[in-house]
């Protein structure tokens, strides 16, 4: 959050449906908030395995970027430039996005288990190589803008950053943030400190209690499909040696949900293991 973004949305795209879907999700928002969009393909071995196969070479590559490029220029008349490069999906998104200083990444996978480079594993070790914030879509179709993002709070250490992240998306988007958290006393001050910075900040939102003895990931889930949420907002969460990062099996129930909601995964610094403390 230190470092200034730009108005930049980075796509890397396989040129699959999923894919395709991100880049439309993607430049719809950049319509209506000024954003620029950057289409990336990351020319890896399984690339260069399939254009050697059909008989092309890196310049076919580059047409398909150019024709979505087009299709997205059309439909929404927005800022969209290309970027082909050699080297392997999990680094070269992060630099990409790093270079660029993008603000967010959108990233298409078809789920836990498929045929295309990016889906799965791969899709999740693509959400935690950078610190850049990134959605993840599915196939299912979303409209325009990011009027209502749930977040789960589950516990008080670490939730600061992503209650910065929210405030900031909130602002530029003009979103209301719908909390769900667990019951208890200690929750209670946690989310007085979360609202009290949205409040200070100007951020809409509302407030869910979830049911003690009910499975909570289900609950956020459900809410999420009731309440037709455009994003659900979480944080990844690292290992002790802040190095590398860990998704378990909340992180993959939410990203991969049923309802297909779109996810933004927000990776930790080292300040974000801390308590959360009034600011």
């Amino acid at each position: 959050m230190e470092t200034v973004k730009n108005p930049v949305f980075l796509v890397p795209t396989d040129f699959s449906e999923v894919c395709t879907n991100a880049a439309h999700r993607a430049a719809s928002l950049a319509k209506d908030f000024n954003y620029k969009i950057v289409l990336l393909h990351v020319i890896d071995k399984n690339t260069l395995g399939e254009l050697k196969k059909e008989g092309k070479g890196p310049e076919w590559v580059k047409e398909r970027l150019g024709e979505l490029a087009k299709i997205l220029v059309n439909e929404n008349v927005i800022q969209v430039e290309t970027i082909a490069r050699e080297g392997d999906i999990f680094n070269t998104i992060a630099e990409v996005a790093e270079e660029l200083k993008a603000s967010l990444i959108f990233l298409g996978t078809h789920g836990k288990v498929g045929l295309q480079k990016i889906t799965g594993s791969f899709a999740l070790k693509v959400v935690t190589s950078s610190e850049i914030p990134t959605i993840v879509l599915q196939k299912r179709p979303f409209g325009h803008g990011l009027d209502k993002i749930v977040m789960p709070i589950t516990t008080n250490t670490g939730p600061w950053a992503k209650t910065k992240w929210a405030a900031s998306i909130a602002k530029e988007f003009n979103s209301t943030i719908e909390i769900i958290h667990l019951p208890g006393d200690e929750m209670d001050d946690i989310i007085t400190m979360i609202t009290n910075h949205f409040q200070m900040n100007g951020v809409n939102f509302k407030i869910k209690v979830a049911d003690k003895s009910g499975n909570f990931t289900k609950q956020v889930l459900d809410y999420a499909t009731a309440e037709n949420a455009d994003m659900i907002l979480i944080m990844t969460n690292p290992d002790k040696s802040l190095k590398t990062y860990l998704l378990g099996s909340y992180d993959e129930d939410i990203i991969f949900n049923p309802s297909q909601i779109p996810v933004m995964c927000i990776n930790p610094r080292d300040f974000n293991w801390k308590k959360i403390v009034p600011r």
